[in-house]
């Protein structure tokens, strides 16, 4: 008792003191004792150095470097991390020169190379945070966590260490615990790393480069820290708050570092920097530790719950006997007692893994392929929570009808005339007052027709609403719904019960009055299908508005880019304008091929229509997804038009800057040579083709792509994969990869692909019409390979 009785008096002690900061430690200072509570400080004080408490045991020093700029003091590199030392240990420079600090057992804990002349050696501490003695730095011993900028990066064995997280070879990150097997799961593809700069760029030994958030930002301090949950992170010192921002990490799954959740758990992302851990159906968590158990032994009998999404990669036991139908794999794992759980890959491979032993490491992930099929005891009442487009909406819902008893014969002679009478007479009245309120309405517009020049417009023109009635509709503006380039939409409730959306056009969209009133004549008598309908208008003094029909399921980007799957249903000839022929499992959030090539049908026409059809010339200017909105029965329909470009010339356009979306201008926008044409928008119209093919945004990278983010180009991309490499599967959404059948889908998505490069030619006259797109997708119109764009190679 007596000797820690001893040591903590001594922390109290080293804790209460005052600090004393050097500048260099020599022999004249030794010997330094924790209770002096030294500091040495590099010259510009960003680093500090001395005794630090052990977090693994606080009753022990740890001679530590930190940095004195962050709030919090972090550390950065430790002596001899595995073993601390106790508070009356002494940091000393012998006679001989030599620097030491006895460990426990009684060795020195710095190497014999830390030793100098003891007449002019001094312990000194950089600016870029390296502890020297003579000719021995801290940054030629091993780090322990962090590397700084200029550090040398160990090249081969344990890089960095953190708990049972270790960086191996500096370039992968592997997961070691107890008994158990060494889990890699990261690796740099492109080498080990070679360097850490100060300009945010992490360079491989293969010449690539992992670059941070702030690259090339001047005068900030940066670390890389294997932090305490596996994953490998780059940190930037904010200067004015004093708190690190991360700029880079390896993982971005966190589900995917082994070790995160207990033996027998699923983990779950919570957000983009947090996790979760449940246990499976079946199981219940163990007191005391992260794990799970089974809640019923599952002999003799038992059953298998699916999990899609889920994989539990860390088991060794595992038997492959792929090809098998999910019959064949089933009833295998089932004849075997051993057998936990089974992974089935509903593709054309039919992939089957059998599984015995523990759930280890278990995660949930929406890039994963596989569904797991775990075995629970057939009393088992726990029901699957992990599903995906596996479970179909049940419609049907039973209605009970009662039927009243008939009334008497001359009763009901009685109630019919007085009903009769009753509506003739409101009707008389309501012709009456229609009229006169016909009347009334008639001479102010005609007053107001004088004025504005209303009289011209055609019959059956769009509404005129006044601003007091749309200001009460929308509820005085306060329910936005989104943000376009000429202003903002409102959801509002016409007095009529009609739910519209109400656009209100900043100062100086839509030209001047005339070519307001003419572009509102011509988009309220624009009628199509695959179009929103105009509704209405409203222009008094400087406010204009157009009201129109609202869409409930929002734009086509929701469905495309977003992660979370649903499922809903649509008929299979909704966007026909016919009855179903069917009812199909619809994704809200992740829409199948079928449905994603009617989208693309539709969009086509409408464009064709605006293009071809429509008594004035419509350019659109701005085709992208955020614009092609998705009805209750995913029939898509196309905003933003008409207020872009109106003309009766079907030649060319003049304009005098660029308008549209980045990502989505063709050639002849960006290099203004030419004059621009409908092929513009048919440009346009490619990408958003492509982009309904992959699920991925033309401006974000591939995940899982070999491209370097700098080279990568989304056309050029899926040209390759489509023409070069024979390969279209690679370029297909992964979300619903598991649904794609090459008997069934293979010639609907080789045309969607073969029309998109048609349309992404870089000379506009080389590109369809809209009107021959249309024919393409529907296989009306034979298709040849489309030749290579050269505009997709001009870095080469």
């Amino acid at each position: 008792m007596a000797p820690s009785l001893l040591h903590l008096l001594l922390l109290l002690q080293l804790s209460t003191a005052q600090n004393h900061y050097l500048s260099s430690f020599s022999i004249s200072d030794s010997p330094w004792l924790p209770s002096r509570n030294l500091t040495l400080l590099s010259p510009y004080r960003t680093f500090a150095a001395g005794f630090r408490r052990s977090p693994s045991s606080p009753s022990l020093l740890l001679f530590s470097v930190w940095v004195r700029a962050a709030s919090g003091r972090t550390v950065v590199w430790s002596l001899d991390p595995d073993n601390p030392v106790p508070a009356t240990t002494p940091l000393s420079i012998s006679p001989q020169g030599r620097l030491t600090l006895p460990s426990p057992s009684g060795r020195n804990s710095f190497p014999p190379s830390a030793a100098g002349d003891p007449a002019t050696s001094s312990l000194r501490l950089t600016d870029n945070g390296d502890l020297v003695f003579a000719n021995w730095t801290s940054f030629s011993s091993p780090p322990t966590d962090t590397i700084l900028p200029t550090q040398p990066i160990p090249a081969t064995g344990t890089t960095l260490s953190s708990g049972s997280y270790r960086l191996v070879n500096a370039s992968a990150l592997v997961f070691d615990h107890g008994s158990a097997a060494s889990a890699t799961y990261w690796s740099s593809s492109g080498g080990a790393f070679r360097s850490f700069n100060s300009t945010g760029v992490l360079l491989k030994a293969g010449g690539d480069s992992f670059l941070m958030d702030d690259v090339g930002t001047d005068g900030v301090l940066r670390r890389l820290t294997l932090d305490p949950d596996g994953n490998l992170r780059a940190y930037s010192l904010v200067a004015t708050t004093r708190r690190w921002k991360v700029v880079w990490a390896a993982v971005q799954e966190l589900c995917t570092i082994s070790g995160t959740c207990g033996l027998n758990a699923i983990c779950l992302p919570n957000g983009a920097a947090a996790t979760d851990c449940t246990c499976p159906p079946g199981y219940r968590k163990v007191r005391g530790n992260g794990n799970c158990e089974l809640k019923r032994d599952y002999s003799p009998s038992s059953k298998f719950l699916r999990l899609d999404y889920v994989d539990f990669p860390g088991g060794t036991a595992m038997e492959d006997i792929s090809p098998a139908n999910f019959d064949l794999c089933r009833s295998t794992c089932l004849a075997n007692s051993s057998c936990t759980w089974f992974g089935y890959k509903f593709s054309g491979y039919r992939s089957c893994q059998l599984h015995f032993g523990p759930l280890v490491y278990g995660r949930w992930s929406p890039a994963s392929e596989l569904s797991s099929f775990l075995r629970v005891s057939s009393s088992e009442p726990d029901v699957s929570g992990f599903t995906a487009m596996t479970a179909m909406i049940d419609t049907s819902c039973p209605v009970r009808i009662s039927l009243a008893v008939p009334p008497d014969e001359s009763k009901v002679a009685a109630r019919n005339t007085a009903i009769i009478a009753t509506l003739l007479a409101l009707e008389l009245l309501a012709g009456v007052l229609s009229f006169w309120a016909f009347l009334r309405k008639y001479s102010k517009y005609r007053d107001m027709a004088q004025v504005f020049g209303l009289e011209f417009l055609p019959a059956g023109g769009p509404k005129r609403f006044s601003y007091s009635e749309l200001k009460t509709a929308t509820n005085d503006f306060s329910n936005v719904v989104g943000r376009g380039g000429f202003g903002v939409v409102y959801k509002g409730e016409l007095s009529d019960g009609r739910v519209v959306a109400v656009k209100r056009l900043r100062n100086g969209a839509g030209g001047d009055e005339a070519k307001f009133w003419a572009e509102v004549t011509i988009i309220g008598r624009m009628h199509h299908l695959n179009l929103v309908r105009m509704w209405g208008f409203c222009t008094e003094r400087e406010q204009r508005m157009l009201v129109y029909e609202y869409i409930s399921n929002g734009s086509l980007d929701k469905f495309l880019f977003e992660k979370q799957p649903a499922t809903s249903t649509a008929t299979e000839a909704d966007c026909d304008g016919g009855k179903g022929k069917k009812v199909l499992p619809v994704p809200s959030s992740t829409l199948d091929w079928d449905v994603r090539y009617r989208i693309a049908l539709g969009v086509a026409r409408a464009v064709a229509y605006l293009h071809e059809e429509c008594l004035e010339w419509v350019l659109h200017c701005d085709i992208k997804p955020e614009n092609i909105l998705i009805e209750d029965d995913f029939c898509p329909k196309v905003s933003d038009f008409g207020l872009s470009k109106l003309t009766d010339s079907k030649d060319v356009v003049t304009m005098s800057g660029i308008r549209g979306t980045r990502g989505y201008l063709a050639p002849e926008w960006v290099t203004q040579r030419g004059p621009i044409t409908a092929k513009a928008d048919v440009y346009s119209f490619g990408v958003v083709l492509l982009e309904i093919v992959t699920g991925v945004r033309n401006s974000e990278v591939r995940a899982g792509s070999t491209t370097r983010s700098e080279d990568w180009y989304f056309p050029r991309w899926a040209f390759e994969k489509a023409y070069v490499e024979k390969r279209v599967e690679d370029i297909l959404d992964r979300r619903i990869l598991e649904s794609y059948d090459s008997r069934e889908h293979l010639a609907m998505v080789e045309r969607m692909v073969k029309t998109a490069m048609w349309c992404l030619q870089d000379r506009a006259e080389a590109r369809p019409s809209m009107g021959k797109v249309a024919k393409m997708l529907e296989g009306t119109l034979e298709l040849t390979d489309p030749p290579k764009p050269s505009i997709f190679y001009l870095t080469e």
